[in-house]
């Protein structure tokens, strides 16, 4: 999951996606989505486990990475 071409396949996507579903918000850059990506799939992974701020930030991370 966290190879550099799955990365890289993902931050494609989410290029794809940002020109539909981002036209108002800033475009990140590689690393950047990089740590973004890694944090949502930590907290993802947690499941269940996740308190109120973690929910809210997995919320705040799909929404920024146009994810579902």
């Amino acid at each position: 999951m966290n190879d550099p071409k799955s990365i890289h396949k993902r931050f494609l996507d989410y290029r794809d996606k940002h020109v539909y579903f981002g036209r108002k918000m800033t475009q990140v850059d590689l690393p950047t989505f990089t740590t973004l990506d890694a944090e949502y799939y930590d907290l993802r992974a947690k499941g269940a486990a996740r308190d109120d701020d973690q929910e809210a930030r997995i919320e705040e991370l799909a929404h920024l990475l146009h994810r579902d």
